[in-house]
C-alpha cells in the first residue's frame, strides 16, 4: 500500500482527549467525529486537513483512555497513516483494528517537518519525504497485520475471512 500526503507535525503525548475531545463523544458517526478532529491541540486542522494527508508525532501519540473513537475521528477526517516516535499501545491496536497505518520511526519523525510532502510505502516500512529527498526506514508490519490494514480493519478482514 502506497500513502502520500501532506504532513501536520505534534509532540510528545497526544493523547486521546485532545485528539477527539470527549464533549463529542455523544455520537459514533465517523463523520461528525472528524468535525472536531485535533480541536483542542490545533484548531485550523479539521478545517484544512485534505485527503491522503499524514500525521507525524513525537513519543507516546494516543496516550489516554481506550476510546476507539479517537483513531476512528483521524481517519475519517481524511488522514491515511500516522508516524511517531511511539503509540501508546491501546491506540495502536485500535488504530490496526479499523485499519489505519501507523509506523514507529524517530529517524522520520527527526527529519519531517509540518508541511513536508510525504510518500510512505506501508508494505516496506519506507518512508520518503519528497520535500527533502530524504528516505527513512521504519519496522513494517507482519503480514497478518498487513492484511488487516489492507482490508480497512479486522471487522472487514473478518468478513473477508469468511466470504473464503
Amino acid at each position: 500500500m502506497e500513502i502520500k500526503g501532506r504532513v501536520w507535525k505534534y509532540g510528545n503525548d497526544v493523547d486521546t482527549d485532545v485528539i477527539i475531545p470527549a464533549r463529542y463523544l455523544n455520537t459514533s458517526d465517523p463523520q461528525k467525529l472528524a468535525e472536531h478532529c485535533m480541536e483542542d491541540i490545533d484548531d485550523t486542522f479539521a478545517a484544512n486537513v485534505e485527503q491522503g494527508d499524514i500525521i507525524v508525532a513525537e513519543d507516546n501519540f494516543g496516550c489516554g483512555s481506550s476510546r476507539e473513537h479517537a483513531p476512528i475521528s483521524i481517519k475519517a477526517a481524511g488522514v491515511s497513516a500516522v508516524i511517531a516516535n511511539s503509540f501508546a499501545r491501546i491506540f495502536f491496536r485500535n488504530a490496526i483494528n479499523i485499519g489505519l497505518p501507523i509506523l514507529e520511526c524517530p529517524e522520520a519523525v527527526a527529519g519531517i517537518e509540518k508541511g513536508d510532502e510525504v510518500e510512505i510505502d506501508v508494505d516496506s516500512g519506507v518512508i520518503k519525504n519528497l520535500s527533502k529527498g530524504t528516505e527513512f526506514q521504519a519496522e513494517p508490519f507482519p503480514e497478518f497485520m498487513q492484511k488487516i490494514i489492507d482490508a480497512g480493519g479486522l471487522v472487514n478482514y473478518v468478513k473477508e475471512k469468511v466470504k473464503g
